[in-house]
């Protein structure tokens, strides 16, 4: 489909506006081709015709949907052109509070002039090792993104942070160090990390200033290259500076302030150890003075002078203590030097500076208010005006504070270098970004000119991306049009450019600024396009830069190119017996020498040649610093972040249209917008496509199993223009504007399935309601057969009363029919009772007396078979007496209910027989007990003789038995650690054991130390039991199912220990027999005490081990996997996501997946029989993670929050309680550690309009803190055009209502916290001496005593 025939009516385009740049409009009547106006309605109702531009056919931009409008990439939108970006940005920054935004390879950061919590360790960690577009756009995102290449290919990587001064470069470029700090932590004692980061504080002190635009605006380019080893740890930095404002030292303009450093030193006049500085306040110093205020609101420079200070020290310099006080001496002397006036009398100041400095008074007053000129034949000295002298004073402060600035960076690196060799690494530039104001000078004009070297840089990178990404979806390259800026760079660097006649001119002792710009008029004007003349002016030229076109006041060029200092003030310097000044100087004599090829000083130094032709020129020495700077950017692969400052006011989230189009114009994003708008903007992988356009294909179209061939059949019908796309290996290429209609048939489709919805809904309402009426109606008419008057008649009071009184007397006689039928059943059935009971009972009678003598019988044969073999008969007799009683009587008992008179007598005379016959028998044992009792004392005799034997016998026993102890533990634990172990492994002998074997044998070991009480070997014994455990943990302590194990052991033990140790609270839950085991000689609770805390760590590795399995699953299985099918969420991506889409069908994350790995770990930790309380609180522990990451995941992905996204969450979550239930174990409350996730996904799918919302929001997000629930209300993303945004004014309602309370400030959950483990005592029921060991643990060397 052709762009322009997408100018129908309600279409939206964007048209020009002086005060927003650009404004939408609806159009009214649709575009046809040749028209010279479109019709359109501006949002305030105003409606106008637009006249379009007939000779070029330039249609207005069209407006992108508004489901596009706030993506995390400015490459997803269909339509990518300025005012696109310029409202996309707008929409994330005022009203989702969103400050990152991608564009294609670039960061687009907008400084929000407010402190967010985006920025601490959790969130460093959750960004860390995740691919760039898995995340919403951040910082930390392009530091992973750079840190991840490095280590991936190999290769060096840069960061490119620019920007306008107080857009936040300084910020950003500080935040990268700082991930690239805590996620490559080397662990060593040298803390190379702390010392990159501690660099920023001084940098920033001796680098940073406040001007009218920002509050600590950098006054230098910095490019800091962080060093790795081959493990990517850090190992030392380096650090580059260029072009240094010197000019600043000596001026400021109004509202500005010099150098931080200078009024944090003046912050501290009132310290003793700064006594003899003799520092003022710095209202009273002319070089901290000339912009009016000296201190800025919410800044404490003292403060930030012990910060500074401390900073030092971190460095290293704590063992030179007199570095710091050399440092604020010269600081001190250059704010000094600045008081001196030129003046015949003598000048307090002037002594204090060259006693700091350790000068000459007089020589340094001379050489300032005089000059030498050396003439052929002789030498010169002639008086200088005032305003020169005061150039000559101005001249050494920047040179002196030049010198020291190089000085402390060199030092900094000397620091941070590191012995070993730099395997990669990863640069940080910090630059300046384009600079225009009312006044250019010099420092604008190589400002700009890094810039343009910069831009092209891009241009040349982005350009290769999109050749690459071409030629990796097999896609044919067609040549792209972009701007290139090289005759810019020509016109300032080529051979006889702007500076090679610069420094030309800087050769003339005469030169002057006017001189050199008749130069470039003659040169370039009306020769080059790119170099302009200003119409009212004679002083300026005019350069068209590729942001924006900019006019440079020549004066200054000269003066700032040479950067000369009188040579007379250098020697004095020189001479200084001050080390760390006269190094300075002569370090600058070092490099005009070696410049010159000269080997050795001259022999009459002070006497120097007039003009200093070999001199570098400042302008040549930033190119040579700018070469190498592209030279090293070129070797890497740059990242680039790009800064914007959304309003000069520093308000903030404010959004000025005009500044930020402006600073977009400037930083290339445009230029990115227009190399991807030339071919095939939007792209997405053919999953995506399927995901987000199956409701425009047919039934059959689905059935197809190749989802690829699927989307190929698809757009070729919906899309008959070919040329409107392009199919690639993973991925679709549209042309601008083919997403947005496909979005439009995807709406047009589903408004057409809601009216269809709708329209058969309302048919069965009406249809139900016509039933309903037409039931009555029946009914009506049944009541009603004859002509309306009858029935009239019929409806009186006597009628309606004798209707009542039949009704009553039905009711009456129908209740005593139903009784007379209740009475005659009850009759019948007691009948029917009495006539079976006597059945069972004449039953029951005759079983009786059929077995009641076998009975008899029976029970005094089985008393005599009792009889034991040593001779206790008495007994057997007594039990036969007592048995043949109590048998009569029963039997007497249960006879006499259902026998007969005669019969009981002839029971009564067969016992009376068998009862004489047992007498006679007893008789007869009676005499055989006293015979073996006489037998017996004899024995006892004899037996107390051979006890006395073993007794002596079993102490000797005992005696070798300890002396081996030691080799017994060992050999146990030994043959645990060994590979036997794998006997002892949920598929093996463990689960035939019983729970905690080892540990119940190893106390039995220590139990037998106790009972031969050796104090010294129990003592041995505990800490080998100890050590052992500890090594076998350490030797597996990635092994689960080995933690598994020994952590269910080792809380075995610990109860065991607890059960066993004597004391009254523990002995009351042991039975008569274990309590004969308990220990009677030592007090071991110290070493419980020592194997709980061996329990603990051994828990703590346990749930490392169980995180590092799960913590993968989270995101892609409570998140991204769709589990409620047909309720899609996928949205188009841009360049980040799709750089990582591929085309596969793999199984992917689900929620499932979660479920089977806390199964696994459930079912190995009941194998091995560890302690169900123990359970709860590991899973409880892993749900909670399940819950944070989970969080945290919504929290720093906009695409997670939609009202879809919430159903599958909840869903999910549904999942996980159902295991839960499945386990037993929702005694946990591991379920109630996912409330935060429960509440946020009900934040998602609730209404958020009304203020009943607001409020129902704030009572119900209890476990949420604020920041978050305003995080998700900003990020809410709706998936389909029928969904509302949520308002900013909703979102500030909601803040209203939840105020500020307790951790506020929290965004991310801490996925690292850890509940207090507790270990429940526990007793085991099993008895020691039932223990068996299995054969299968090879524990032979065991024997039990």
């Amino acid at each position: 489909m052709a762009l322009s025939e997408l100018y129908t009516k309600y279409n939206r385009v964007w048209i020009p506006d002086a005060e927003h740049v650009w404004k939408s409009a609806e159009i009214l009547k649709d575009y046809t081709s040749g028209s010279n106006y479109l019709e359109v309605q501006l949002e305030d109702g105003t409606e106008l015709k637009y006249a379009l531009d007939t000779a070029n056919g330039q249609l207005p931009p069209l407006r992108n949907p508004d489901i596009l409008v706030g993506e995390n990439d400015l490459t997803a939108l269909s339509y990518l052109h300025e005012p696109a970006v310029l409202h996309n940005l707008k929409v994330r920054f005022v009203e989702s509070r969103i400050i990152y935004t991608y564009c294609g390879i670039i960061l687009v950061a907008i400084n929000p002039y407010k402190q967010l919590p985006l920025y601490g360790d959790a969130i460093i960690h959750a960004y860390s090792g995740q691919n760039m577009g898995d995340m919403d756009p951040h910082i930390f995102a392009v530091a992973e993104e750079a840190y991840k290449q490095m280590a991936r290919k190999n290769k060096n990587q840069s960061i490119i942070v620019s920007g306008e001064s107080g857009a936040g470069k300084t910020v950003s470029a500080r935040y990268t160090m700082r991930y690239f700090a805590t996620v490559s932590k080397s662990g060593s004692k040298a803390h190379v990390e702390d010392k990159v980061l501690a660099s920023n504080p001084i940098t920033e002190a001796i680098g940073n200033a406040k001007t009218t635009r920002n509050d600590n605006s950098s006054r230098f380019g910095k490019y800091t290259e962080i060093s790795f080893d081959k493990s990517y740890q850090i190992i030392g930095a380096n650090m580059r500076t260029y072009l240094l404002e010197k000019s600043r030292v000596v001026f400021q303009s109004e509202n500005e302030r010099n150098y931080h450093i200078f009024y944090q030193l003046c912050s501290s006049v009132d310290d003793p150890e700064f006594k003899n500085l003799r520092l003022l306040t710095a209202d009273k110093f002319v070089y901290t003075s000339m912009g009016g205020r000296t201190d800025i609101d919410s800044v404490d420079d003292k403060a930030d002078m012990m910060e500074t200070r401390r900073t030092f020290s971190l460095l290293g310099r704590s063992r030179s203590p007199d570095f710091q006080i050399d440092v604020f001496r010269v600081l001190a002397g250059i704010l000094h030097l600045g008081n001196i006036e030129i003046r015949a009398s003598s000048d307090y100041h002037l002594g204090v500076f060259c006693e700091l400095l350790d000068v000459s008074a007089e020589d340094v007053s001379r050489w300032l208010c005089q000059r030498r000129i050396v003439l052929v034949a002789e030498t010169v000295v002639k008086p200088v005006p005032q305003k020169r002298a005061i150039n000559a004073r101005d001249a050494l402060a920047k040179h002196i504070y030049a010198h020291l600035f190089d000085y402390i960076i060199h030092k900094i690196n000397t620091v941070l270098q590191f012995p070993g060799k730099q395997h990669t690494f990863i640069g940080v530039l910090d630059i300046y970004g384009f600079e225009t104001f009312e006044v250019n000078s010099f420092e604008q004009f190589c400002i700009n000119y890094a810039n343009e070297k910069l831009q092209q840089q891009f241009n040349l990178h982005v350009f290769k991306l999109e050749q690459e990404e071409y030629m990796k979806e097999d896609i044919p390259w067609t040549l792209i049009d972009f701007y290139d800026n090289q005759p810019v760079i020509d016109l300032i660097e080529a051979k006889m450019g702007i500076l090679d006649l610069l420094d030309e001119e800087c050769l003339f002792p005469q030169g002057t600024d006017q001189n050199w710009l008749q130069k470039l008029y003659n040169n370039y004007l009306d020769k080059n396009a790119l170099f302009e003349k200003p119409r009212m002016s004679n002083q300026a030229f005019l350069i068209q830069h590729f942001a924006d076109k900019v006019e440079y006041q020549c004066k200054g060029f000269l003066e700032k190119n040479r950067d000369i200092l009188p040579e007379e003030l250098v020697e004095i310097m020189r001479v200084s017996k001050f080390h760390l000044l006269s190094d300075f100087f002569q370090e600058e004599e070092l490099g005009l020498t070696l410049n010159r090829g000269i080997k050795v000083r001259p022999a009459r130094p002070s006497v120097k040649p007039a003009n200093k032709q070999l001199r570098t020129t400042v302008g040549n020495k930033f190119r040579s610093s700018l070469y190498l700077l592209m030279e090293t950017l070129n070797a890497t692969t740059p990242h680039y972040v790009r800064c914007i400052k959304p309003n000069d006011e520093k308000l903030p989230f404010e959004y000025d249209s005009k500044r930020v189009v402006q600073q977009l114009r400037a930083c290339g994003v445009l230029e990115t917008i227009h190399i991807s708008a030339q071919s095939y903007p939007s792209r997405w992988t053919y999953i995506e496509f399927y995901s987000r356009y199956s409701i425009l294909m047919s039934q059959a179209e689905l059935g197809l199993n190749d989802k690829k061939q699927t989307c190929k059949t698809v757009l070729q019908r919906l899309i008959q223009d070919s040329n409107q796309y392009k199919f690639g290996r993973t991925k679709i290429f549209f042309r601008a504007g083919q997403v947005a209609y496909l979005e439009k048939l995807r709406s047009d489709r589903l408004r057409g399935a809601c009216i269809t919805i709708q329209k058969h809904v309302r048919g069965w309402s009406q249809h139900r309601k016509f039933l309903q009426m037409r039931a009555a109606a029946i009914i009506i008419q049944q009541y009603v057969p004859g002509p309306y008057q009858a029935w009239l008649q019929t409806v009186t009071a006597e009628n309606l009363k004798r209707a009542w009184a039949a009704v009553v007397i039905q009711r009456y006689v129908r209740g005593h029919l139903v009784r007379q039928v209740y009475q005659l059943v009850k009759v019948a059935t007691v009948t029917i009772q009495s006539h079976t009971r006597g059945w069972l009972a004449r039953k029951r009678f005759r079983q009786v007396e059929t077995v009641c003598c076998c009975d008899i019988i029976m029970l005094a044969s089985d008393d005599i078979q009792q009889i034991s073999e040593d001779g206790d008969l008495l007994f057997a007799y007594e039990g036969l007496k007592k048995a043949t009683r109590s048998g009569v009587n029963i039997v007497t008992a249960e006879v006499s209910g259902f026998v007969c008179p005669s019969n009981h007598r002839a029971i009564e005379t067969h016992y009376q027989t068998q009862r004489e016959n047992f007498e006679r028998e007893v008789q007869s044992l009676k005499f055989q007990i006293e015979h073996i009792q006489n037998e017996n004392s004899q024995l006892q005799k004899l037996f107390q003789e051979e006890n006395d034997v073993n007794d002596a016998i079993r102490q000797e026993v005992a005696r070798l038995t300890t002396e081996n102890m030691m080799n017994l533990s060992m050999g146990i634990l030994y043959s645990l650690s060994c590979p036997l172990l794998e006997g002892l492994k949920p598929r093996g002998v463990v689960v035939n054991m019983i729970p905690g074997l080892i540990a119940h044998i190893l106390f039995m070991c220590i139990r037998h130390a106790d009972y031969i009480n050796d104090e010294g070997k129990i003592k041995s014994l505990m800490r080998a039991i100890i050590d052992s455990i500890k090594k076998v943990v350490k030797t597996h302590q990635e092994d689960f199912d080995m933690l598994s194990f020994w952590l269910s052991n080792t809380y075995q033990m610990l109860n065991c220990l607890k059960q066993y140790s004597g004391e009254e609270d523990f002995m009351k839950y042991n039975t008569p027999r274990q309590n004969k085991n308990c220990l009677q000689n030592f007090d071991l609770s110290e070493y419980r005490q020592i194997i709980s805390d061996v329990a603990i760590h051994i828990y703590h590795q346990f749930v490392t081990i169980m995180e590092k399995a799960l913590m993968p699953l989270i995101v892609p299985g409570m998140l991204e996997h769709e589990s409620l099918q047909g309720i899609s969420s996928m949205k188009p991506t841009g360049f980040r996501k799709r750089s990582t889409s591929i085309y596969e069908d793999t199984e992917a994350c689900t929620i499932s997946s979660i479920l089977q790995q806390l199964s696994h770990f459930h079912s190995t930790m009941m194998q091995h029989g560890m302690d169900i309380g123990l359970i709860k609180q590991a899973v409880k522990q892993q749900f909670f993670l399940v819950g944070a990451a989970s969080l945290n995941g919504i929290l720093l992905r906009k695409d997670m929050c939609s009202c879809r996204k919430g159903m599958q969450i909840r869903c999910n979550i549904s999942y996980l309680e159902e295991w839960l239930k499945e386990k037993d174990l929702q005694s946990s409350s591991a379920i109630d550690t996912m409330e935060p996730l429960s509440q946020a996904a009900w934040l998602l799918q609730v209404n958020k309009s009304t203020d009943e919302d607001a409020q129902q929001i704030a009572k119900m997000c209890t476990e949420l803190s604020p920041v978050q629930i305003v995080k998700i209300l900003n990020s809410y993303t709706p998936i389909d055009d029928f969904e509302k945004r949520v308002s900013p004014s909703f979102v500030r309602k909601v803040q209203d209502r939840v105020g500020s309370g307790a951790g506020s400030a929290q965004l991310m959950l801490d996925t690292q916290y850890r509940y207090q483990v507790i270990f429940p005592f526990v007793p085991s029921p099993q008895a020691l001496e039932l223990i068996q060991v299995p054969s299968s643990l090879k524990l032979n060397f065991l024997t039990r005593i």
